[in-house]
Order: structure tokens, then sequence, then C-alpha cells
């Protein structure tokens, strides 16, 4: 999580009306017999929380504890292990006496008492959950597409601590690709990035890092023990509050060729193609088809098939990857994070929509930048 400087900040003031709003959301599914709500994956327990983190292992998609709500009640469930830091470290104004969660602590080697705990505050009714379980004596269910729909547009007080996750992660972007060399492994460079995030309190959730070599031949570039060379590219998702902000950049050692300076251009010209068509209401169908639409202008007709676009993101990398069948729309207040790419070059931030327009989240105004529609856009670092 954040770190403790950041977690003492005015953010605190805003738990308790977020976690009340939630509440009534999350209450206003139960219905036809379902009595409660049941969140298990690392994502809905951020949301539902407001941003507390139940994250143990970084690669796991659930965590140390879980939530339940019934039309009565809420809980944050762990077990004896853990629920001692969830009280001093996660529930702090997030807890019963600031209207939101109890806790309910099991021995950690009782695998069935959770179980029980929950039917008997569920009286035996239908459970939702975000994970349904096949193995519980009881029901449940999938969580209805309206809650999934609440989770995926933010609040103002997400809004604001997305903010700041997207600062601290361009802001560690950029302390690495200053430093980096090219005699770095590629190990190096996602290294030096994931070290980065950690000291500012953030989950490096995926540090993908290429060099000459291997940036040409793969989308997702997992880090190898291969010499970075004349370039490089870092990618982050970097995880903050439960929330992902995402972000890709390039350093050139010695500078680009006009060849490499045109594919960085027309991955641009792409993405301004995404970004101008991204508006509320506009369906990701619609997006992606201006995004092939672009790579045909740009004499790259096949390009939309070498990689996923992007999409939606929030409490996930991305909540929604746009599809030539997608029948999501955008709304005000959703996260977007597009990635649009050619063999050799791509651009990534991290954008929230709204009436007014796109406002970047992720771009540090350190970095070097070009105007392209109206928008200040990374280009590749040149050392």
């Amino acid at each position: 999580m954040i770190s403790a400087s950041v977690q003492n900040s005015s953010f605190n003031t805003h738990y308790a009306a977020e976690i009340a709003r939630k509440l009534e959301l999350m209450r206003a599914a139960l219905s036809d017999g379902v009595t409660g709500l049941r969140l298990r994956g690392t994502d809905w327990f951020s949301w539902a929380t407001a941003g507390a983190t139940h994250t143990v292992l970084l690669a796991a998609e659930t965590g140390a504890a879980e939530i339940l709500v019934t039309s009565e009640g809420a809980w944050l469930l762990t077990d004896e292990i853990e629920a001692q830091r969830f009280i001093d470290e996660e529930l702090p104004g997030r807890d019963e006496s600031a209207g939101g969660y109890k806790l309910f602590a099991h021995p950690w080697a009782d695998s069935t008492a959770r179980d029980t705990f929950v039917q008997e505050v569920a009286g035996g009714g239908k459970i939702l959950s975000d994970k349904p379980s096949t193995s519980s004596d009881f029901t449940e269910l999938p969580i209805p597409a309206s809650l999934i729909t609440h989770k995926r547009v933010m609040m103002p007080s997400e809004l604001e601590r997305y903010r700041l996750v997207g600062r601290l992660a361009s802001e560690a972007m950029t302390e690495v690709l200053l430093e980096a060399q090219p005699d770095w492994t590629e190990y190096q460079l996602a290294g030096a990035g994931a070290r980065a995030m950690w000291a500012r309190g953030l989950h490096p959730a995926l540090t993908l890092a290429a060099g000459e070599k291997r940036l040409p031949l793969y989308r997702h570039p997992v880090p190898k023990h291969e010499a970075l060379g004349r370039v490089a590219m870092l990618v982050f998702c970097a995880r903050g509050y439960g929330l992902v902000a995402s972000l890709t950049r390039f350093v050139y050692f010695g500078g680009l060729s006009l060849e490499q300076a045109k594919l960085h251009q027309q991955v641009r010209e792409v993405e301004a193609a995404t970004l101008d068509a991204s508006k509320p209401g506009v369906s990701l169908r619609e997006v992606y088809e201006a995004i092939a639409q672009s790579y045909t202008q740009q004499g790259y007709p096949h390009a939309i098939q070498e990689h996923h676009q992007g999409g939606t993101a929030g409490y996930l990398a991305r909540e929604v990857i746009a599809t030539p069948t997608s029948t999501d729309s955008l709304a005000e207040n959703m996260v977007l994070a597009w990635n649009p790419s050619l063999s050799g070059a791509k651009v990534e931030d991290t954008f929230v929509l709204s009436n007014g327009g796109l406002k970047n989240l992720t771009l540090d105004p350190n970095w070097q930048s070009i105007d392209v529609n109206g928008r200040a856009r990374p280009l590749p670092l040149e050392r």
C-alpha cells in the first residue's frame, strides 16, 4: 500500500462517506432470497473498503481476508494470523465505529469456521460473490452487472487516490529511465522499476522490460537476462489503494534513427484517434473500430491483431479489454488505459474520462512530451 505519510493524508476523511455509499450499492443488490454478498478478489476487496488491501502474495487474485455484507451488517473476514494487522493497518477509518466493517477472525486451522459464520449471519440464504464457490454448502451466485458497473465508475474520492497513484508511478518511471544504462540487463531494468515503485508505496503488479534485441519480437516482453543495448522499453502496472495505473516509456542511448522516430510518431497518431473516440456513451466496440481504421491509415492494417489495445481500467489493470464484439459503453469518471503498438514502438498512459475530455493520470511533467491533438504525449527519452 501507499506509504504511512500518504495514508495519514486527507484521504482518511473520505473513507466513511465512500464506504457508506458502497454499502448502499451492495445491499441494493440483495433480493429474491439473496441475503449476503461475499467479496474475495483483490479488486473487489479494495473497492468495498475504500482502498484497503488484503494482498500478501502479489501474484494472487485473492488475499488474506474477504468482505461479507448483509442487509444488517458488514464484516471483514480473516484468520487469527492476520487479524491484528488488519485492526492496526487496514481498518482504521473503515471500521464499525466509522460506519464500516466489523472484524470476524477465526482460527487459521479451522477452514469451516468462516463458512459457518457466513451461513449464520446470512440466514441460510443465497450469497452473491465475485468468485462464487462451488464447494460451499450454500448457493453462491455471480455479482449482477449493475454492481459491476458501479465498481468501474470512479467516485471523487477514488479519483483523488488515483491521481496520487498515477503521479507516483510516473515519477518512478522517470527516475529509473534516467538511471538506466545500456549494459544493464532487462532483469536489472525491471528490478529497478519494481524498487522505485515499492519505494513510493506502490505494488509492482506488472513490470515488463525489453532491450534492443527482444523489443521488436514481443508485445509482452517478460524480462530476461539480456543486455539492453541501444534502446529499452519499460512497462508499469503500479497498484496503490487497489487502483492500477499503467504506463509505458522508452529510452534510447544515443538517439533515435529517422525510422524509429517515424514509428513512434505513427503509434502516437493511432493513439490520438483512440483518445478522440473515447467519449461518454461510446461503446468499446466503436473505439476498437476507430483504432483499427487508424492502423490501416498508417499503413499497418494487421497491427490490431498483433496485440490487445487496452480498454477500461480501475481496480484491475484492465477491467474490460476492447474487442470487435464489446458491448460495454464508456461513462463519465471511468478510467482508460489504451496501449496501441507497432513492432518496436508503443504508447500507454492512464486517463480518466470526463465530460470535459480526458485527464492524464500518469504523465510526469518532467518527462519530455509533444502536443498531439491538444494532449501532451510522451516522447522517447534520448540520452
